[in-house]
């Protein structure tokens, strides 16, 4: 499998936390080299291992907002 290279340029936000301490987060990521892009997955403790996840541009992520902004949760 390739080795898949990551920076995290800026940590948003935690949206939850597991009992094994893993948490779903969303983050500011740069992936092999290439432009951040917004990212939403599970990450253990100190960002060695990470879940499945979704990237997401900034056209993605202002359409997302307004989606979830458009949702009656209630």
């Amino acid at each position: 499998m390739a080795d898949i290279k990551y920076e995290i340029k800026e940590e948003v936000g935690v949206l939850s936390e597991s009992s094994k301490g893993w948490k779903k987060e969303l983050n500011l990521i740069s992936w092999n080299g290439r432009e951040p892009k917004y990212d939403l997955r599970d990450w253990a403790t100190e960002h060695e291992k990470m879940g499945k996840g979704v990237t997401l541009n900034m056209e993605e992520l202002k359409k997302l907002r307004e989606v979830l902004n458009n949702m009656d949760l209630d």
